[in-house]
């Protein structure tokens, strides 16, 4: 294949992904596709829960509100990112979701920049017909991403993985320029030129700190990015060009600016302010479903469960992972930096998630762009297998077969099937993503606009009879996702630092938004303090257990409540969401 030909091919193909991403941007508000093949609680409750602290800094003037869930106390980087789009834009969902997009699209270009990192040092020492194929693998995956139809619903929503995984990708960049830094000034052999040369001593420095500043921000984005940090410490390593004492200076500056970040924010906001809120998200999230008794079965689940990310595109991906442990192992897992990181950044990612055993498709966005990039990686071997002899010398694949024309040949046949694969992949996935653009739903915005206006409606009546108006306050395990839809403020009926019945008399909330029915811990929490008066109910997504947001005005009882207690710590609570108690009954 010619060198323009392959250059029309690059462009054919990078074209494709920019318009399929585009297709990103259309109908953002719309609903979490229904009827698609993924459950996912995240498009019910994480837009909102994990911005919520953004919103309410808007809305509130206080990102914190005691007894409530307030997961920013361990994740702060992407509320503290959504905050700053909210500064030009208001609390919105359309900008909280066109920032994850435009997340996606910078994943999609750091993952170009690997590839073809990659590539170039793959093709240094080859003919240049073979260099120039491998120049398409990072088009190839960035191809394999844009038509995704996985991430094109995940990728719109407001959630926490996108950005975790766009950091890593980061810190993998900045672990092979750290690397290099390193080797060029503590990995001279003279030691006196080493120590005299402050200038490089202090390049080096400066890239291994932002590296460990990046990797920081990753785990305090999502702090399962604890487990992608293999991947960057082998991106590094192989940066060292394996030397172990460049590379445990690097390490250590590493941790060292890692460690102090974390650290810092640890003792400077977290450990006086928000230490309980910071304990809780870790005590909420752990659990495990994995005993010695089910290890294979959770495990073989986990795996399978894989195929979330398409049928098709899975075992495309195995097979890809394969090809890459025989490819690296035949090297001693050197050489090959990228490939190592990727298959380090996924087992450890799927280990995390057979302990964790909670298999949510989300999870699996960790997972998809390094198997994306393994694919384009081993696609474009197999084609430099099938199509230059040197190639099938370099790898010694003469030892295998003394028929080294029949290897060829069924290297050929393997590249042309894996290449319709892909294909396959790419037009099925792209004509999904239309049907997404194209067909959208916004029951669930419709819903929240329908429960807004229910009651203002009943704010407005209640002001025209001079009555006690109901505040605005409403429950629901939504609430934070309503909060950023219409900007009602809200308190979650489900997680907190408080019991449920402890934040309802806190913060006496006028409505309470339900899925489907009641369930019997809220009823119980409530019946004390409220009677439950149906408002409206409005269909919502496509779940038959949560397909139907139900809205109910919460009249107070003539009770006390219940009792603060003498000792119970004294709360400070944004003034907006102060409430007077209901009055008590008159003594007979």
């Amino acid at each position: 294949m010619g060198a323009r030909t392959l250059r029309v091919a690059k462009v054919f193909l990078l074209a494709v992904a920019a318009v399929l991403y585009a297709l990103h941007f259309v109908h953002l508000r719309a609903d979490f596709p229904n009827h698609s093949p993924w459950t996912d609680w995240a498009k019910y409750t994480d837009e909102g829960w994990y911005g919520l602290a953004a919103i309410r800094h808007y809305q509130l003037g206080h990102w914190s509100v005691p007894g409530d869930f307030n997961p920013a106390a361990a994740l702060p980087v992407w509320p503290l990112l959504e905050a700053m789009v909210f500064r030009f834009t208001g609390v919105s969902l359309l900008a909280a979701r066109a920032l994850t997009v435009t997340i996606f699209g910078l994943t999609m270009i750091f993952s170009y920049l690997l590839v073809r990192r990659w590539a170039d040092q793959a093709g240094s020492k080859l003919d240049n017909n073979t260099r120039r194929a491998l120049s398409l693998a990072p088009a190839v995956a960035v191809l394999l991403m844009a038509a995704s139809p996985f991430y094109f619903a995940f990728s719109r929503l407001a959630i926490l993985e996108p950005l975790m995984v766009l950091l890593a990708l980061a810190c993998l960049h900045l672990a092979e320029r750290a690397g290099a830094a390193a080797t060029v000034a503590w990995g001279a052999a003279d030691s006196s030129a080493r120590l005299h040369n402050r200038q490089l001593a202090l390049r080096a420095i400066a890239w291994c700190a932002l590296l460990g500043i990046a990797l920081a921000a990753m785990v305090l984005t999502k702090t399962t990015g604890l487990f992608l940090a293999p991947a960057v410490a082998c991106m590094l390593w192989a940066g060292c060009a394996y030397r172990v004492p460049v590379m445990l200076r690097a390490a250590a500056v590493t941790c060292a600016a890692a460690a102090g970040t974390w650290g810092g924010y640890m003792l400077l906001f977290v450990r006086p302010h928000y230490l309980a809120d910071y304990r809780y998200l870790f005590s909420a999230n752990g659990y495990t479903g994995i005993t010695r008794d089910t290890v294979w079965p959770v495990v073989v689940d986990t795996i399978l469960a894989g195929q979330y990310l398409g049928v098709v595109f899975f075992w495309l991906a195995a097979a890809a992972a394969f090809m890459a442990i025989v490819t690296i192992a035949a090297r001693r897992f050197r050489g090959d930096a990228l490939s190592v990181s990727l298959l380090l950044w996924i087992a450890s990612y799927f280990a995390f998630l057979a302990y964790h055993d909670n298999l949510q498709a989300r999870y699996y966005y960790a997972l998809g762009v390094p198997l994306t990039m393994l694919i384009a990686i081993s696609l474009t071997r197999l084609w430099q297998l099938a199509t230059s002899p040197s190639a099938l010398r370099n790898l010694d694949a003469a030892r295998w077969t003394a028929h080294g024309l029949a290897l060829r040949t069924l290297m050929r046949i393997v590249a042309c099937a894996a290449c319709v694969a892909v294909a396959f992949v790419v037009v099925r996935g792209a004509a999904l993503e239309s049907v997404y653009a194209f067909h959208p739903e916004y029951t669930f915005l419709s819903a929240a606009n329908q429960v807004h206006n229910a009651i203002e409606r009943q704010r407005s009546q209640d002001r025209a009879a001079a009555r006690p108006m109901h505040p605005e306050m409403t429950l629901s395990i939504s609430g934070a996702a309503l909060s950023l839809m219409t900007r009602l403020p809200s308190i979650c009926d489900d997680f907190g630092t408080m019991t449920l019945a402890q934040r309802i008399s806190t913060y006496r909330p006028g409505w309470f938004v339900a899925w489907n029915d009641v369930e019997d811990d809220k009823m119980e929490a409530l019946a004390p303090l409220y009677r439950l008066v149906k408002v409206g109910e409005w269909p919502a997504f496509d779940d038959p257990d949560r397909n139907l947001v139900v809205l109910y005005r919460l009249d107070p009882l003539q009770q006390q409540g219940l009792s603060r207690g003498r000792n119970r710590r004294r709360l400070n609570i944004p003034r907006r969401l102060r409430r007077r108690a209901a009055p008590s009954p008159r003594a007979k």
